[in-house]
């Protein structure tokens, strides 16, 4: 038998088996996809290794599935025993099925017994609140019966969904007071689920502090004008998000310890830049791709990436070595809105994050010939968080005045 694997690479997150696109019983060949897994960040497909015959499911659709560990298993077959079940006997094809029934119930064997109505997993309780549906309604096909999201998905398809579910039991409710409460509850998804544990362990971790600086950003707001169609020929969108990372990863050279990692015996200092970029994808959540060794990057050569991992981001493409290694991550929260946010959280384990605020103008004094002067500024808050076992304020104004000066530079 070869093993079917959860790979190794999931950014130390569990995975969850989202959907198995072969059945027992069926003849795959190299790189057919087999089975599609889901973690808080992304989905991919584990493809077969060696050609064969699907002959145990594990791990069933909604099964949370570690790094590593065995989803199923197919028996490889050679050149002289390849049969196309499509094109086999009738007395052969039965066999198959029978198979494939006898390995369900050895599966079922093996677990303890599941009410398929209440054993729902929380991508399935999130699919049946968005359609407004009864999970009586639906013929689970997972283990024991259980409602799988295929089955949801499947339901939703073919047009039953379109009629609401109408019970013969069904008591009217009495109408609300004016002192009661309408509410709804939403399940959690995966990704949800792990953004909070990951920002309540990073809180729980580290201590934060966050410092505040200004930045005018009339010097790369010019330079872009002037260089933004030159980069659109060339197939890359030069944005604001650019011009940050570049001076992120130069301000790394005044306050190495920004672009580290706290271990309990030492502070391990990275020479790669790698910076992630918070990636908003509405209600669903947001990711965090890297663009690594900026520190070797251009601005051109920034932006191509950023281009890149943003679109793959928002198509849900990134696969897990696209969020990997990140040594300092940026949140531009100000896209959204908002002048200020603190603490932005740390992405563990880093010790630094940079926020950005919404870039608004103002009102700003600068010194002209020796005179003060009122002008009109596209400012913007920028914020350094830190954990305060690594580095002290000191470091952190050392990077920001240097992240300031970067930007209100930027020669034209």
């Amino acid at each position: 038998m070869t093993d079917i694997l959860v790979p190794t690479e999931l950014e130390g997150t569990t995975a969850t088996v989202r959907n198995w696109l072969k059945s027992v019983g069926d003849h795959v060949k190299i790189d057919d996809p087999l089975v599609e897994l889901e973690t808080d960040k992304v989905t991919q497909e584990v493809s077969a290794t060696s050609e064969g015959v699907l002959v145990e499911i594990l791990l069933d659709t909604d099964s949370e599935a570690e790094p590593g560990a065995v989803l199923g298993h197919l028996k490889p077959t050679d050149v002289k025993e390849e049969v196309q079940v499509g094109s086999q006997p009738a007395e052969q094809r039965g066999a198959v099925k029978k198979s494939e029934s006898q390995l369900r119930e050895s599966s079922k064997a093996r677990g303890p017994a599941i009410d398929p109505l209440t054993a729902l997993s929380p991508s399935v309780r999130k699919a049946l609140g968005e359609h407004g549906l009864d999970p009586a309604q639906i013929s689970g096909t997972g283990r024991g019966g259980r409602i799988t999201r295929a089955d949801v998905d499947k339901f939703v398809a073919s047009g039953a969904a379109a009629v609401p579910a109408q019970s013969s039991t069904e008591v009217a409710e009495p109408a609300p007071t004016p002192a009661s409460l309408t509410a709804r509850t939403i399940p959690h998804d995966n990704m949800r689920l792990a953004i909070a544990r990951n920002m309540a362990n990073s809180v729980q971790t580290a201590p934060h502090v966050t410092a505040v600086f200004e930045a005018d950003l009339s010097a790369i707001i010019a330079h872009r004008a002037a260089n933004k169609a030159a980069f659109e020929a060339k197939g890359v969108k030069l944005t604001f998000s650019a011009y940050f990372v570049a001076a992120a990863a130069e301000a790394m050279k005044v306050a190495a310890a920004i672009n580290s990692r706290w271990h309990d015996d030492c502070l391990e200092l990275f020479e790669n830049v790698n910076i992630g970029i918070g990636t908003a994808l509405g209600e669903k959540g947001l990711v965090v791709p890297v663009i690594h060794n900026t520190q070797d990057l251009s601005l051109r050569g920034i932006a191509r990436r950023l281009t890149d991992i943003t679109e793959r981001a928002r198509s849900n493409q990134l696969g897990a070595a696209d969020m990997a290694r990140g040594t300092f991550t940026i949140s531009n929260h100000g896209v959204s809105g908002s002048l200020l946010a603190t603490p932005v959280i740390i992405n563990q384990p880093q010790s630094a994050i940079l926020g950005l605020g919404k870039m608004e103008k103002r009102v700003v004094v600068r010194e002209i010939d020796g005179q003060d002067a009122m002008q009109v500024r596209p400012m913007c808050y920028v914020s350094l968080t830190i954990d305060h076992r690594v580095v002290d304020g000191h470091q952190t104004n050392a990077w920001l005045t240097r992240f300031v000066e970067v930007i209100e530079n930027w020669a034209s």
